[in-house]
């Protein structure tokens, strides 16, 4: 805000403190970051630090514009300080963030799964039947990103996705059906690998298994779509950018999972 001298770019003047077009853009920016990163942060634990950190921010611009010399140094100390807090305890939810800022553009979608929807339907056909039999099951579709670190905790696969070759792997007597496979467009990269756990037990009123857990923990760092089936309820559940679709419907699971692993085509 300027202060004193007129600006040709003044809105409002209150009092000898100007208020200009710079200062609004300057403002409008500010907030849209700071929404755009509360929406990207609000499922996790970052967001209660984001809030504090506003809070901080809020009192310093007001203890500068008072001229509270010693209480703006102070709150200006606390904010370097909590700014690298922030940094280094919510590595994961920032290495998401970043992750998804890369990977709306049209050249990763366009790179990373355009075939993906020529696996959809035996996933389905074999998700359906294992979530008959009561099977549990973990499958992460990459889409635009690769999941290099959970890839090289599993077994290397390499093989067409087909139904017969899913309900191999998760029968309760292979030794590839504990932990999750990992499907790359048409192949399945690997099989029996650790996913990060997530920090959450419950989801709305469900208590969070294993397998659930994994499967929210992975969506909380990367851009994947992970598919669960329960073993105790024969439940399926999507898990997507910290969200769940929990308990699918059997007759919407090809839908839902095509609306998404498919690229949107712009109208």
């Amino acid at each position: 805000m300027k202060v004193g001298r007129q600006s040709v770019f003044e809105i409002f003047r209150i009092g000898f403190l100007g208020f200009t077009f710079i200062d609004f853009l300057d403002i409008m920016l500010v907030t849209i970051a700071f929404y755009w990163l509360y929406r990207a942060l609000k499922h996790t634990f970052a967001v209660q630090v984001l809030f504090g950190l506003v809070v901080l921010i809020g009192l310093s611009f007001i203890a500068e514009a008072a001229n509270f010399k010693a209480m703006n140094w102070i709150l200006r100390t606390i904010l370097d300080i909590w700014l690298i807090g922030f940094v280094i305890l919510f590595q994961p939810e920032l290495r998401r963030l970043l992750l998804m800022i890369t990977s709306q553009g049209p050249i990763a979608k366009f790179m990373g799964y355009a075939k993906i929807s020529q696996t959809i339907d035996g996933i389905v056909q074999s998700t359906i039947e294992m979530s008959e039999r009561h099977i549990g099951a973990l499958i992460v579709f990459t889409r635009s990103q690769n999941v290099e670190m959970s890839i090289d905790t599993g077994i290397p696969i390499g093989a067409k996705v087909s139904k017969e070759l899913i309900l191999a792997i998760f029968n309760t007597k292979a030794p590839l059906h504990d932990g999750a496979v990992i499907i790359d467009n048409q192949q399945i990269v690997a099989a029996r690998c650790v996913l990060p756990l997530s920090h959450v037990t419950k989801y709305g009123n469900k208590n969070l298994g294993t397998r659930h857990r994994a499967a929210l923990g992975l969506s909380e760092q990367i851009d994947a779509v992970v598919l669960v089936v329960s073993e105790e309820t024969g439940g399926i559940s999507i898990a997507h950018k910290t969200e769940f679709l929990l308990n699918v419907p059997k007759e919407d699971l090809l839908r839902v999972l095509n609306d998404k692993l498919t690229p949107k085509k712009d109208k």
